[in-house]
């Protein structure tokens, strides 16, 4: 009866120390899922930030990107319009020309 008793003494200690080893195990665990979850919440956290800061970005671009075309347009018609009136004083002075021309021949006769 002895060896049984101390084989069960054996056996018990054997299942105690298992037991402790899983608890370490088990807490090891918790520790690493609680540290993984602090991250995934602030990376959820930065994720929000960067999102408001592409909303504002991208208002920010189209306004911009709008100003832009506006100029755009604002350059192309000055431009055109300059250009008109550069043919007409060029043919303003082709007139002048001619018509002083005219009157020279005509006072010189």
């Amino acid at each position: 009866m002895s060896q049984q008793g101390a084989a069960m003494q054996t056996y018990n200690n054997e299942l105690v120390k298992c037991l402790e080893e899983l608890r370490s195990k088990r807490e090891e665990l918790n520790r690493q899922i609680q540290k993984e979850e602090e991250e995934r919440t602030r990376l959820q956290h930065e994720m929000h930030l960067l999102t408001e800061k592409l909303k504002q970005v991208n208002g920010s671009l189209a306004r911009r990107t709008s100003a832009r075309a506006e100029f755009d347009r604002t350059i192309a018609e000055t431009e055109a319009a300059y250009m008109k009136i550069l043919e007409s004083s060029q043919t303003l002075l082709s007139v002048l020309k001619r018509e002083a021309g005219n009157l020279s021949k005509a006072t010189d006769l």
